[in-house]
């Protein structure tokens, strides 16, 4: 039981950065828009700074599956490895 508390509490500290930093990129990124279309308040401009932000959350995803996926491969080989 305690296990899994520190565990949950791993996951909300991790979630909670990762939107302080989300709310971060979101002010940068903002920022460029302004910067490249003066300004961020019409259709146009927001519609492709959601579509921009979208694919960047996408790749990023992919990119963070991946390398975990690799991680966990390579923790179990060493598991593996060490019982044998």
């Amino acid at each position: 039981m305690k296990l899994e508390v520190i565990d949950k509490m791993a996951a909300l500290v991790a979630a909670a950065f990762g939107l302080i930093a989300a709310l971060a990129w979101n002010g940068a990124i903002q920022a460029i828009f302004k910067k490249v279309f003066g300004t961020a308040e019409g259709i146009g401009p927001m519609l492709v700074y959601a579509i921009v932000v979208t694919i960047i959350a996408v790749i990023a995803t992919l990119w963070i599956g991946r390398a975990a996926g690799k991680a966990k491969a390579n923790a179990e080989a060493k598991a593996e490895a060490k019982e044998k």
